[in-house]
């Protein structure tokens, strides 16, 4: 007999070989008709492979995400082979499935793909779609894949990387591809295809490397899905933070600057200014410190940290003196100068915990093709904070650090959030440092704490820092896509990297633990993913400009300016519109600026020292005193 554990813990058992459908259909008819891929003992599979031992199964169907992945990694296969039909010339490399949809990187050689091909692409796909072919994987020597793929330069750069017992074909109608397996059963369930782009992406993103053509492409079991995907991308493009950020005055590039540096303008430094008080004075309620590092730091003091080895050849290269001979970096983390910082004083367990809060800027080396907006750039300012504590206190320590990151989201709005334990890749330790046993006390404390919280958190494994495991708070933007904004690391490493002590209750010498903390993550990428989530309306006590004054004419612009000074007054901050323009088009033009409030002035409100308010999305408020708009801002504008 055959055990098979599911999800909940039950085990059917069954006579002989079984398939993931198998254990479908002995559930639900309706569950086989709906199983499109399967996780066996860990590792996805097609729902027709045999299971002959004790195994544990997850059934997928198109709801669940790995299911969407073998749905969309099938559809990339749709792809090459209708690109092969058309390009019968092009180099097929790679095809995966992506976070929303799939793509594969093709050489096209002399040929070129350009947007007018996308329509004969998805019709060719749907085409061969309908024929409900089945996916068939199958496993091939080293010297037949060679064989196969002996005119194709970069499939046989993978397949060189790979031993007998490794390597798997798969074939569906007339096309075969190099591929690990993950697939849904038939080509019959893809429905709706859209190419998206093409983009250039060099061959295993190396820029050393040929450039490829990337062509992006999403897919659907309906067309209703894929039509209310394209409405949602409109919605994007719409509130699209690179957009909104010139629109709105926020920030810009420049070229003469350099890729990957954004400006702020003043209304963006007025929102990065709000957004730094408000995290300044949580902090300061719970008990942090405030420090200041320089923008570079000497190579050895990376060197010490780890950075330097793990990151050296991805950062901006050393500087060097022009006499002494010394090298020193672009910083690109705060925390190896947070260490020194604590390494200036002597200090005992009763100290502890010392808090260390800096909105630190570093700078660190992103290819051209990897930047974008504000949420992929080369230099950007963390909310960092480092804590050095006891082992007992760790745990209090990482639950308060939990309820900020709760207190900044929930006063920005961020509902639509995961949190991802990031542990290190057990298959793969030399990419990290430190031992065994502190590996293991610094993941039982995030894993507990989360627990303490009442946290629901994925596992990630391979996606902790090199020094420590991590609680990552993944947000998401208006396309669905999930970025990584706050973050918490337990660190037991580079407290020994630098040797930090404390002297404990004993009077010897003792190794604080060390937290790694950002609410934010980075500033740009925060702001980012506010803009593309509040569309530019942002809270209303954080907005750059809260009012804007309208004078009817040029009468009242004295008056405004009174009405102005009071509100500035109150730090209530905004602007007049003293433009020659009548007044409906000064409304329509506030409304497309986002000023969540304007007040209109003329005769009638200067004699009776009042304004008439109008609020963003609400419309005519009626008048008020100067007073009571403020009384009334101040009950609206609080946190």
């Amino acid at each position: 007999m055959i055990k098979i554990t599911l999800p909940d813990g039950s085990i059917k058992e069954f006579e002989g070989a079984v398939t993931p459908l198998d254990v479908a259909k002995s559930i639900s008819e309706g569950l086989a008709r709906n199983t499109i891929s399967a996780m066996v003992n860990g590792t996805q599979t097609e729902i027709s492979t045999p299971i002959t031992t004790d195994s544990t199964v997850q059934l997928l169907t198109w709801n669940d995400d790995l299911g969407k992945k073998a749905f969309w990694h099938s559809s990339a296969h749709l792809l090459a082979q209708a690109i092969l039909e058309f390009y019968p010339d092009a180099k097929l490399t790679i095809g995966p499935a992506i976070e929303s949809g799939f793509y594969y990187d093709v050489d096209f050689g002399d040929e070129a793909l350009s947007e007018k091909d996308f329509e004969k692409i998805e019709k060719k796909m749907l085409e061969n779609a309908k024929k409900d072919a089945t996916f068939y994987l199958y496993a091939v020597s080293k010297a037949d894949a060679l064989k196969e793929y002996a005119d194709n330069p970069y499939k046989t750069e993978l397949i060189s990387n790979l031993n007998d017992g490794e390597i798997t074909f798969c074939t569906h109608d007339n096309f075969t591809d190099l591929c690990r397996g993950g697939h849904i059963p038939s080509t019959g369930i893809v429905k709706a295809v859209k190419i998206l782009n093409a983009a250039g992406a060099y061959w295993r993103g190396d820029e050393k490397n040929k450039q490829l053509t990337r062509v992006y492409g999403i897919s659907f079991p309906k067309q209703k899905d894929l039509t209310e995907y394209l409405e949602r991308l409109e919605e994007a493009k719409r509130r699209d933070h690179r957009k909104l950020g010139k629109e709105l005055g926020i920030f810009a590039f420049s070229e003469k600057v350099g890729a990957g540096l954004p400006l702020w303008l003043p209304k963006g430094t007025a929102l990065r200014k709000k957004l730094e008080n408000f995290l300044s004075e949580a902090q300061k309620k719970s008990g942090y410190e405030f420090v200041m590092t320089p923008h570079i730091g000497a190579k050895e003091l990376y060197v010490t940290s780890g950075h330097w080895d793990k990151y050296g050849a991805d950062s901006f290269q050393p500087i060097k003196t022009p006499n002494e001979g010394e090298e020193f970096m672009l910083k690109p983390m705060n925390c190896p100068h947070h260490c020194e910082i604590y390494k200036v004083g002597q200090w005992s367990y009763k100290d502890l915990p010392k808090r260390f809060a800096e909105f630190g800027t570093v700078y660190r080396y992103e290819q051209s093709g990897e930047l974008h907006g504000l949420t992929r750039v080369r230099g950007f300012t963390q909310d960092d904070a480092h804590i050095f504590c006891t082992p007992d206190q760790l745990m209090a320590e990482f639950e308060n650090v939990i309820d900020l990151v709760m207190y900044v989201f929930k006063n920005l709005g961020f509902e639509d959030f995961v949190t991802q334990v990031s542990l290190r890749d057990p298959d793969n330790k030399e990419k990290y440092i430190g031992s065994d046993e502190n590996w293991k006390k610094a993941e039982n404390a995030i894993i507990q704490a989360a627990a303490n919280k009442g946290l629901k958190t994925v596992v990630e494994y391979g996606e902790a820092a090199f020094y420590g495991p991590k609680l990552d708070f993944m947000v998401k933007d208006a396309l669905g896509r999930k970025w990584q904004l706050g973050t918490i690391q337990v660190d037991y490493n580079l407290p020994e990297r630098f040797d930090l002590w404390y002297t404990g209750s004993d009077n010897e010498k003792h190794r604080p633990v060390m937290i790694h903390r950002a609410p934010f993550g980075s500033m740009e990428r925060f702001i980012a993913i506010l803009l593309e989530n509040t569309a530019g309306d942002f809270p209303l006590w954080l907005a750059p400009d809260q009012f804007i004054i309208l004078p009817i004419s040029e009468k009242y612009v004295d008056y405004a300016k009174k009405v102005s000074n009071m509100l500035e007054n109150h730090d209530i901050c905004g602007l007049i519109d003293d433009r020659n323009e009548k007044t409906g088009k000064k409304i329509r033009d506030a409304e497309i600026n986002k000023y969540p409030f304007m007040l209109i002035v003329g005769e009638t409100e200067e004699i009776n020292g009042s304004v008439s308010v109008r609020r963003r999305g609400q419309g005519d408020l009626g008048a008020m005193s100067v007073e009571d708009f403020i009384t009334y801002f101040n009950t609206e504008a609080k946190i």
